[in-house]
């Protein structure tokens, strides 16, 4: 059996040869947090320190690795895991100097602060509860959820700054934690400032009454990773603006990381200065479009586990149909029923949901009804509601009529039955329909982009 000054020797030399043949430099900074095992039968298990670097290394490094260590042990086995439910090492290397094998010491979850001397001019407590772990991906913010994880892992990314917008509930913020959550625990060296606009509005009128603009600039150009969510309320103000454009440019002189958020484009805020709009928009814009159906009852289910609860699934889809744009109020709205059932007892069904729900349901009502969707689609695509409601077969007609059913269904807490009804269609047409949307707008761009600005163009008109 191979001993452990061997093993030693064994590892470094194979992470020495993982990083050579990757070309990748931070191979040392990723392997080095991973303690290497040796079993018995020479399988090599690799502990990783928490789920993120476990997730790290299999997806980047284990193919390699397992391809480099069968070379010399063909029927060995690699595995990846976290080190809370590692054994007692068989084989356990001492640390050497070309790399550190020992993991770092477990620390508690602190908020995250910028250092200063003396004391800490600001801190912010982030969601504990909003990581990457919790964030449920679908179609519609898929795209942000890979922008925000590649900023948040790679030491140096293409784009900078990030910049997210979407409307309230969508996940903006949900994210930005997540990004400072992972920086963290990536790279704990690192200083992270995330605060909302205001509080950096804030920070900038107190540094100005009391005359410290230094210790305000000291403050904000001296991190490693500033995240600030809706700029929107800053870009109004003038000297705001003014300060903010400056450390913007600082920080990203220096290589330093920049993550923004705002409900509207860097284009479309109102208020801003054009030199400024166009730092704004010269790294990655990403929009975060509203949630799908299928997202919404993935949340719920989400949200219900971590609840350690359960509801009918009549009821989550009740829901998921009923709050449609805004996963916030459908997260509060599960919430409510959840401590209605705790405290009261009793089971939840779709009827009383509605009863217990009415304040939110009928904000959501007026918001889009099955009338505006067709009116609405009529006029982007330049027909008529009676074209919409004929059974001419055309191609410039009946894609919108499915568009027309596929958004009816996503907007609206219509069944099946009642939007057959409603387009003088039987339900099976309307599944149908649905299903070609759904098909199309994985491979039809340009449909997809038709479909973002009706709903865009509903969400206005309510």
């Amino acid at each position: 059996m191979t001993d452990a000054t061997t093993f030693q020797t064994e590892w470094l030399a194979l992470c020495q040869q993982l990083a050579d043949q990757l070309k990748d430099t931070s191979v040392m900074r990723w392997l080095g947090r991973i303690v290497p095992e040796l079993s018995p039968n020479e399988d090599l298990n690799l502990w990783a320190p928490s789920d993120c670097i476990c997730e790290l290394v299999e997806k980047r490094y284990a193919e390699t690795i397992r391809s480099l260590w069968l070379a010399k042990r063909p029927t060995a086995k690699v595995c990846v895991q976290v080190r809370s439910t590692a054994p007692v090492a068989t084989v356990a290397p001492a640390p050497s100097p070309a790399i550190s094998i020992q993991p770092p010491q477990e620390k508690e979850q602190q908020p995250l602060r910028p250092s200063a001397t003396g004391e800490d001019l600001y801190s912010v407590f982030l969601d504990k509860e909003h990581t990457f772990q919790s964030f449920v991906v679908g179609d519609s913010n898929r795209f942000a959820y890979e922008a925000a994880k590649k900023i948040a892992e790679e030491e140096t990314v293409s784009f900078n700054p990030l910049y997210f917008h979407a409307g309230v509930g969508l996940g903006k913020t949900h994210l930005m934690h997540a990004i400072a959550w992972r920086i963290k625990e990536l790279y704990p060296e690192k200083t992270v400032l995330y605060l909302s606009s205001e509080q950096f509005f804030q920070r900038f009128i107190k540094g100005l009454q009391s005359k410290e603009m230094d210790s305000f600039k000291e403050l904000f150009r001296n991190v490693d990773v500033l995240l600030i969510d809706d700029i929107q309320f800053i870009v109004g103000k003038h000297q705001t603006q003014e300060e903010f454009f400056h450390t913007f440019n600082n920080l990203i002189s220096r290589g330093k990381k920049i993550i923004l958020s705002a409900d509207s484009a860097p284009m479309e805020l109102h208020g801003i200065e054009e030199r400024l709009r166009t730092r704004l928009a010269q790294g990655l814009v990403v929009d975060i479009h509203p949630a799908s159906y299928e997202l919404r009852l993935s949340i719920l289910r989400e949200k219900m586990q971590a609840m350690n609860t359960e509801l009918d699934d009549s009821v989550l889809d009740f829901l998921a149909r009923s709050i449609t744009s805004n996963v916030r109020e459908l997260e509060g709205a599960l919430k409510r029923l959840v401590a209605h059932v705790e405290l009261l007892g009793g089971t939840i069904t779709p009827d009383s949901a509605r009863i217990l729900l009415k304040d939110i349901l009928h904000m959501t009502e007026r918001q889009v009804k099955a009338p505006d969707i067709i009116q609405a689609v009529a006029d982007f695509y330049r027909l008529t509601l009676k074209d919409l409601r004929s059974t001419r077969r055309d191609r410039a007609i009946v894609r919108p009529r499915q568009l027309a059913m596929y958004l009816t269904k996503q907007l609206t807490p219509m069944a099946l039955p009642d939007i057959a009804n409603f387009f003088e269609r039987d339900h099976t047409t309307v599944i149908h329909a649905i299903k070609t949307i759904e098909e199309y707008l994985k491979r039809d761009k340009q449909l997809s982009r038709e479909k973002d600005m009706l709903i865009e163009q509903l969400r206005e008109v309510k």
